[in-house]
């Protein structure tokens, strides 16, 4: 399969929506936008209410367990599938887990359809996440924003993915602007 996979990853808050909409403006064919929040945000709301968990409860050990796993094979059958009918695909979500670990980047590539499969991790810190979970106030960050020390842990915004990757940055002093990057990003590539 040579139908192009984007991965977007990078934590919540990092910028991954912005990211993905100039992409989309920019590709041709424009991928399938595969959102994991769009695709699964109502789900996992109504999942953690019936489990008596809280809203905003969306990282930590029972949501790695109970649900992420299937978010995650949901978007890669998803992918898979599309792929297979010759159209390109842009996953976004944090997929934290399968870009640190080479070897699990390698086998979730295959799981995606094999071929292309380009990685574009939005690189973010604490403080840039901070301002803008804070600012979006969405019910899903709560969780995160009330131990924003155990978030950002385990997030590992330091550790530059262990699979092949482009970085985008979109840390409050990066500098170029998300466009510039983006634009520059797409020529190295030939687009």
């Amino acid at each position: 399969m040579n139908v192009a996979a984007w991965v977007l990853a990078g934590p919540p808050g990092a910028g991954k929506s912005t990211v993905a909409g100039l992409l989309l403006a920019a590709l041709r064919p424009a991928p399938a936008l595969l959102d994991k929040d769009t695709m699964y945000g109502s789900f996992v709301a109504a999942t953690l209410a019936a489990a008596g968990h809280p809203a905003g409860e969306r990282e930590g050990p029972w949501y790695d367990e109970h649900i992420k796993p299937h978010e995650y094979a949901g978007m890669t059958a998803t992918a898979r599938q599309i792929r297979s009918h010759r159209c390109p695909v842009l996953l976004s979500a944090p997929f934290t887990q399968q870009i640190h670990d080479a070897s699990r980047w390698r086998s979730w590539a295959a799981e995606l359809g094999g071929g292309t499969v380009r990685l574009i991790w939005v690189r973010s810190d604490a403080a840039t996440l901070r301002r803008r979970l804070t600012a979006r106030g969405s019910a899903r960050d709560t969780a995160k924003l009330a131990d924003f020390a155990a978030f950002t842990a385990s997030m590992g915004l330091d550790a530059e993915p262990a699979a092949p990757h482009h970085t985008i940055d979109n840390r409050l002093d990066a500098g170029a602007p998300l466009e510039t990057q983006v634009a520059a990003l797409l020529r190295r590539l030939g687009y």
